[in-house]
């Protein structure tokens, strides 16, 4: 393994732009460092670093190496974590974020799951609908529904909703029944913060922008509305289909039901998931496939 040696300690020189600064990071001395980087030149027969009394450079040569060098570290680094991993329970602190309804209602409950089977976690659960930055906001994992845009974050697709049409039975007694999603526009329509709703039939996709008669960006609120008869709302299942079960609502227009979106976990891009993350993303994968 002598090839490897002085590698570690010329990568943290080139990185960090001194001889103390590498020695601060890899906690060994000044002169340990200064000898291991000179050792390594010595048997590839290079100079890799030209040094004054005000700062250090990379050589051409010495570029080169660093640009080759780092990731075989990043890779060994990664390799021995991921040992630690299979012999160490998770600890330490996982921060998510999720939208408030579905946070509340399912993300929350199975969190707590979790942290019974690894009570060595603390979790930080923020709720919101806002999409927040997970790298400046420091956050593991961010549980995202529907369709992803353009993101330089990882996703999983952990499960599957579905959107529903409904509406009650009164008010389907009172105003009709509609047929195809162009009936809807003479029909009082109960709109949250998407503007355009979904349909498919026989394979071709259709849209369509709801006129409101109700424009709500709570889907508890819309339920509400459905159930008391004020309209028509398209929501996901999980506001509505126990609602459908008991009878208080009726699904509408089956033959046109949109493809199911996605339930996402995301999380920045990184060379290494950690451990405690990626046993989180399996156990909703399980809970929620």
């Amino acid at each position: 393994m002598k090839e490897w040696l002085g590698v570690s300690e010329f990568v943290a020189v080139a990185e960090s732009g001194s001889f103390s600064n590498a020695a601060t990071q890899l906690q060994m001395s000044v002169a340990q460092v200064s000898r291991n980087v000179r050792d390594l030149e010595t048997r590839l027969q290079v100079q890799l670093l030209h040094r004054t009394t005000r700062q250090i450079r990379l050589t051409q040569a010495g570029a080169l190496y660093l640009q080759q060098c780092r990731p075989l570290l990043q890779a060994l680094t990664q390799a021995n974590q991921q040992l630690l991993d299979l012999q160490e329970k998770p600890t330490g602190s996982l921060k998510l974020t999720a939208p408030v309804y579905y946070g509340e209602t399912v993300i929350a409950p199975l969190l707590h799951e979790f942290l019974l089977k690894y009570p060595g976690l603390q979790v930080d659960l923020e709720l919101t609908n806002t999409q927040l930055d997970l790298v400046k906001g420091g956050f593991d994992l961010a549980i995202r529904l529907g369709q992803l845009h353009d993101s330089s974050l990882q996703a999983r697709r952990l499960g599957n909703r579905r959107s529903y049409l409904a509406a009650s039975p009164g008010y389907l007694a009172q105003f009709g029944t509609p047929t195809t999603p162009e009936e809807l526009t003479q029909h009082r329509l109960l709109v949250g913060s998407v503007d355009t709703w979904r349909f498919e039939h026989k394979g071709q996709k259709l849209t369509l922008r709801p006129t409101p008669y109700i424009r709500c960006n709570s889907g508890v609120a819309l339920t509400d509305a459905a159930i008391k008869g004020l309209g028509i709302t398209q929501l996901p299942d999980y506001y509505l289909l126990e609602h459908i079960r008991i009878g208080a609502l009726q699904a509408l227009l089956p033959e046109y039901q949109p493809a199911d979106d996605g339930i996402w976990g995301l999380y920045p891009l990184n060379q290494h998931l950690p451990q405690k993350v990626r046993l989180l993303l399996d156990f909703f994968h399980q809970q929620l496939a």
